[in-house]
């Protein structure tokens, strides 16, 4: 039996499963924010509540916002900040009494994806997380690249190609940077990209709809939102030239991302014919504990 635990900045969510990936419990609750130990703590009443449920004990693979580093084992980059500088995984097996896997949640994205999902079968898949932040994970042969720093897929903090087309100036990231593509493609950002332009304060999703219906002013967003994904992904497949994009979190399901970014995309790319694949997510919102159970798939 595998568990994935999906620790989020707002609930931890269990998912167990069997050897071939069918569900066999599937369990949530509210993450104690800024309260690292009763994190810990949740982590592993959880783990034993469904094992004692499902009387087998199982395999535990956690997914974080964030990333271990190589030289310390010490939490960086991560949102949840109570988790920052901590030994968290040392800390999860003590409690659990077993060896844990720990990996970012984009990363177990795009291996659920890559395993079982939109990517199946692809030698590489790049797996994108569009919501809140902006994240993406690199899969290889069905394994994690994580890289030397730990950082490997972190597309979300470099800064957004051709800024010079832009007609208005980046924004500050939360990393310290200026115009990081988190700021340009987040769905805050989005929102905050239609104030800029319209003066109306709307939310991603009720400018989609807008532009949906016809909105002359939510289309326009909508393009420019078009237009800079197009142009961050095409340095994604210049240097990685991966076989399958693919894309989750909230802003994946605008319908219209997998036939125009493509199009777009073909400027900016070194080659004549492209046939890398932009593609929606399979699992959806339980991609990142899959993945965090699969982590056990790799020696």
């Amino acid at each position: 039996m595998r568990i994935g635990i999906d620790l989020g900045g707002t609930k931890i969510e269990l998912a167990a499963f069997d050897e071939g990936g069918q569900t066999l419990l599937r369990r949530r609750e509210a993450t104690p924010q800024a309260d690292y130990a009763a994190s810990v703590e949740a982590i592993g009443r959880l783990v034993e509540a469904a094992e004692s449920e499902l009387g087998a004990a199982g395999s535990v693979g956690v997914g974080i916002p964030g990333a271990e580093s190589l030289p310390d084992g010490r939490i960086k980059n991560a949102n949840s900040t109570w988790l920052i500088g901590r030994l968290f995984r040392q800390d999860l097996q003590a409690r659990l009494q077993r060896e844990v896997r720990l990996a970012n949640d984009a990363n177990c994205f795009a291996l659920s994806e890559a395993i079982d999902g939109a990517g199946r079968g692809a030698e590489m898949v790049f797996g994108v997380i569009l919501g809140t932040g902006v994240g993406a994970g690199i899969v290889v042969r069905q394994r994690v690249v994580a890289g030397i720093n730990r950082i490997a897929g972190e597309w979300g903090h470099n800064p957004l190609p051709l800024l010079h087309e832009e007609s208005v100036p980046p924004l500050p990231c939360y990393c310290g940077r200026l115009g990081c593509v988190e700021t340009w493609l987040s769905g805050p950002s989005m929102a905050t990209d239609h104030w800029r332009y319209c003066g109306e304060s709307l939310s991603a999703e009720e400018i989609c709809a807008r532009a949906a219906d016809g909105e002359t002013a939510a289309d326009e967003t909508l393009w420019r939102y078009e237009r800079r994904l197009a142009k961050a992904l095409a340095g994604v497949v210049n240097i990685l030239d991966p076989d399958v994009i693919v894309l989750g979190g909230g802003l994946s399901n605008i319908e219209r991302l997998y036939e125009t970014v493509p199009r777009l995309w073909q400027e900016h790319i070194f080659s004549p014919t492209v046939l890398t694949r932009l593609c929606r997510n399979v699992h959806g919102d339980s991609s990142g504990v899959r993945g965090a159970a699969w982590l056990w798939n790799e020696a």
